[in-house]
């Protein structure tokens, strides 16, 4: 598994740090931005970039995890990618839940509720990208019709 990992300037130091961590942890990381602190950045981009790194990733099973404020922002610009499905996390459940019924594909990390408790993060982070998918019928429909809107 591969995974992108971007943030605005909100997220850069939980970013840098998740991205240490992952890559201690053996995990193949890809950082699409931003490279340095910028208070005058824009999440967009980031989104963005991890999303066409996604759709368009040859790795079996690739992620994305993005971080803003208040996670909203980063999940709206790439949830506008056909085929992106993008989750704002703040807990192990949730981090399940997205995975099991959604197959979510990016994690979007509120750090203003996060930053600070490191722990909760690897916690999420492990659990969302531990989770398989569980291809219930209803679910792999759901997933479809998100993608023909």
């Amino acid at each position: 598994m591969k995974v992108y990992i971007g943030s605005d300037h909100q997220g850069f130091h939980l970013k840098e740090a998740v991205e240490a961590w992952l890559k201690k942890e053996g995990i193949e990381v890809e950082d699409v931005g931003d490279r340095k602190l910028d208070p005058n950045d824009d999440y967009p981009q980031f989104a963005q970039k991890a999303a066409h790194k996604v759709l368009t990733s040859e790795d079996r099973d690739p992620r994305a995890i993005l971080i803003c404020g208040g996670g909203q922002g980063m999940a709206m610009a790439a949830n506008r990618f056909k085929g992106i499905r993008a989750s704002v996390v703040w807990d192990e459940y949730e981090a399940e839940k997205t995975r099991i019924d959604n197959d979510s594909n990016v994690l979007s990390l509120p750090a203003r509720v996060l930053d600070g408790d490191i722990n909760n993060v690897k916690n999420i982070i492990t659990t969302w990208l531990e989770t398989k998918f569980s291809a219930a019928p209803r679910y792999i429909r759901r997933n479809q019709e998100l993608d023909d809107i």
